[in-house]
């Protein structure tokens, strides 16, 4: 999608951290926005910042929750009409370790992280298919989608299904015109990262250490306005994957280098089988390949 003024964008996690930017690049290029957040804190901050301004819509939402998702949608088209981009960018910190023998938390990790944007998706994807005027949708991951963050394993979990399923719904979605990407952040000032203005309540030793490294990591971090305008420029050049922090590029490199010598030497692959996969694959670029409406 090229052209986005006078467009309608609907973003989840809308009224603070990356949302927010979002919302803000989308205004300037011309849109308007539903802003839909869960924090009445947050959507009062935002309320303020955007008062007089008739482009911007605002509703309270849990994203895990698909009637409230579906009325939403319903509202959105009572506002502007119709919706052509789709952020689902929605996320809770948290859900607890691989190990952790907890289940409430790590449900509603994945509720939010990955149900939201699979409620997001299958509520809004057919309005914007009916519409015939192609659009977008951006799923937000993160770098936990990529490489693993230790004890984080709800969150990576739900991050690395959110990539999978966006991979999916750009090959399902390429025959309606209709362009997907994926978001992976990096540090990015957020609340979901708070950050004190000092380092004298890090613990000793090597959990200490790992704290103020992260908090200087986070002090030095993107902003959401720089991470609205990479969104932009992804949409605009249909970007599959928006990746933002290069620190992380050597690592990743690494990551599918290990992959690929991960491959055993089992003999010769039967021709069925490569026949098979090599037409699949074709599919797979052939659709890849298919432009998006302006």
């Amino acid at each position: 999608m090229r052209n986005f003024a006078g467009k309608v964008a609907f973003i989840t996690g809308g009224a603070s951290g990356i949302g927010h930017g979002m919302a803000r690049n989308f205004l300037r290029e011309g849109m308007k926005v539903v802003i839909v957040d869960w924090s009445d804190d947050h959507l009062a901050a935002a309320k303020k910042e955007f008062e007089g301004s008739n482009a911007v819509h605002f509703i309270k939402l849990d994203v895990s929750d698909r009637d409230q998702m579906r009325a939403a949608a319903d509202e959105t088209l009572r506002v502007f009409g119709k919706v052509h981009v789709l952020c689902n960018n929605a996320g809770v910190g948290g859900g607890g370790a691989a190990d952790d023998p907890d289940f409430d938390d790590w449900d509603r990790a994945l509720s939010v992280n990955l149900g939201g944007v699979v409620n997001g998706v299958k509520i809004f994807a057919p309005i914007i298919k009916a519409q015939g005027e192609g659009g977008h949708i951006v799923n937000t991951s993160s770098m936990a989608g990529i490489v693993p963050l230790p004890g984080l394993a709800a969150y990576s979990t739900a991050k690395y299904a959110v990539r999978g399923y966006t991979e999916s719904l750009r090959l399902a979605l390429a025959p309606e015109g209709v362009g997907v990407s994926c978001l992976y952040p990096g540090a990015t000032k957020t609340a979901l990262v708070p950050v004190p203005e000092d380092d004298t309540d890090a613990p000793e030793g090597e959990a200490g250490d790992f704290l103020r490294n992260l908090w200087e990591a986070m002090r030095q971090a993107m902003t959401p306005d720089q991470m609205g305008a990479a969104v932009v420029e992804g949409i605009r050049e249909n970007r599959m994957h928006i990746l933002t922090h290069r620190e992380f590029l050597e690592e990743v490199v690494q990551r599918n280098r290990d992959l690929e010598a991960a491959f055993m030497d089992m003999g010769d692959v039967p021709e069925a089988r490569s026949r098979f996969e090599k037409t699949r694959r074709a599919m797979v670029d052939e659709l890849l390949k298919l432009p998006v409406e302006d």
